[in-house]
């Protein structure tokens, strides 16, 4: 059995489309301050009180609140989230909030990017988003990269959605090396019928 911490919680969401070569996600650039400071990440954040429902669990939580940053964020509204996975952090660092990462379908209206909280955006392909992080042009952090390699292996929109069965779960462990410290996560599934209760590992 596994009892999660009494964390934060947040929602984000990877809103995708077909493009002319494929699946094509959408990234935005955070401002060189606050949480990931001049990354390239997905929309959502934190769950506030508005989000709340008496009796609803936290994943139902997290999708209101990636629905409302979505609108917030990029001004638009996506709809039919499918929860894809849960991240939790480690114990050692400062900040400690759990994560639910959904898909869903880009609709019709472009994205605006809103000025306060956001840079710039872009539709990408996984595999390009890889790349430019490869050669040091953006700086993705590790739950969108992990997110974006997985994304790669679908061919459109549709088969990324189809293949989200339960959510993975990502438990992140601090080990200590001679020289500094490495970041490594396990990887299982969760339930979401019975939230929080049961990690199974993969």
């Amino acid at each position: 059995m596994d009892a999660p911490d009494d964390l934060p919680v947040a929602g984000t969401v990877v809103i995708l489309r077909d493009g002319g070569d494929g699946l094509e996600v959408l990234l935005m650039r955070r401002p060189d301050r606050g949480s990931f400071a001049g990354g390239w990440v997905f929309p959502g954040g934190k769950v506030d009180e508005v989000d709340r429902r008496p009796g609803d669990s936290e994943i139902d939580d997290a999708r209101r609140a990636g629905l409302r940053e979505v609108a917030e964020e990029v001004g638009i509204e996506v709809a039919g989230l499918v929860p894809l996975s849960t991240w939790h952090p480690p114990v050692e660092v400062p900040t400690r909030i759990r994560t639910w990462f959904f898909l869903a379908q880009a609709p019709a209206a472009e994205p605006v990017p809103s000025p306060a909280e956001v840079e710039e955006i872009a539709w990408s392909s996984p595999a390009a988003a890889l790349a430019r992080h490869a050669a040091g042009e953006w700086t993705l952090f590790p739950p969108t990269w992990v997110t974006l390699h997985r994304l790669s292996t679908f061919a459109d929109a549709a088969s990324a959605l189809a293949a989200a069965g339960a959510p993975v779960l990502f438990r992140t462990r601090v080990v200590e090396r001679d020289g500094g410290r490495d970041f490594v996560w396990e990887q299982g599934t969760l339930d979401t019928r019975a939230l929080p209760w049961r990690f199974v590992e993969a």
